[in-house]
């Protein structure tokens, strides 16, 4: 697989354009998605997120370098080698962790590749992307919500709900549409009768 990707590819912006970013809104808000689900796709800064290895920001860190990321596409070019670079110096600058393989150049060469194909208004690989991530964080969700209805760990909720928060990219948050709401709909009653406190929705 590596073979394939060639480190210098690069795109470059119009000769009379000042940057690589997208005039039309919709190319841009895809792009920038894109980016976010390609960061999170990122295993090595998904275990060091889960580990706390950026400290208690971790999620937060993981979520500045799509916008690093992003800001890179304000310049006239960009190739794999500085994305990658980038990611690098990211993961050893807010994570204090050296990433021995080429996992940072596969997430810039996906990055990059994400970018031409908005430039072509094709969203299908950032569509299946974001899909596979809404269905990771549901799952993710359901299984919290199963350790808040123990009765012996009752201070669970409100601990789960702010783990929670810091499932999807805040960057996400802005792009996608208003509908992310987690909570069922109508009251949920457990077996033995009780009904069960549901969690509120994201947006507040």
């Amino acid at each position: 697989m590596m073979r394939a990707i060639d480190p210098t590819d690069f795109v470059r912006a119009e000769s009379d354009k000042q940057s690589l970013r997208f005039d039309d809104e919709k190319q841009q808000a895809k792009f920038e998605l894109g980016v976010c689900m390609a960061v999170y796709k990122w295993e090595e800064l998904n275990i060091a997120v889960e580990n706390s290895w950026g400290g208690p920001n971790s999620a937060e860190k993981r979520d500045w370098l799509s916008g690093v990321v992003i800001d890179l596409f304000e310049e006239k070019a960009v190739d794999n080698i500085l994305i990658e670079e980038t990611l690098l110096f990211a993961m050893v600058d807010e994570f204090d962790t050296e990433i021995d393989n080429d996992s940072a150049l596969e997430i810039a060469a996906l990055i990059l590749k994400l970018y031409k194909e908005c430039a072509a208004k094709n969203y299908a690989t950032i569509d299946d992307l974001y899909e596979k991530f809404q269905q990771k964080k549901s799952n993710t969700a359901t299984q919290k919500i199963k350790i808040e209805t123990d009765p012996n760990n009752p201070s669970s909720d409100e601990e789960d709900e702010e783990d929670n928060e810091n499932d999807v990219p805040q960057l996400v948050e802005k792009i996608e549409d208003t509908h992310i709401d987690e909570a069922p709909k109508g009251p949920v009653v457990d077996d033995d009768g009780f009904e069960l406190v549901q969690k509120k929705g994201r947006r507040r």
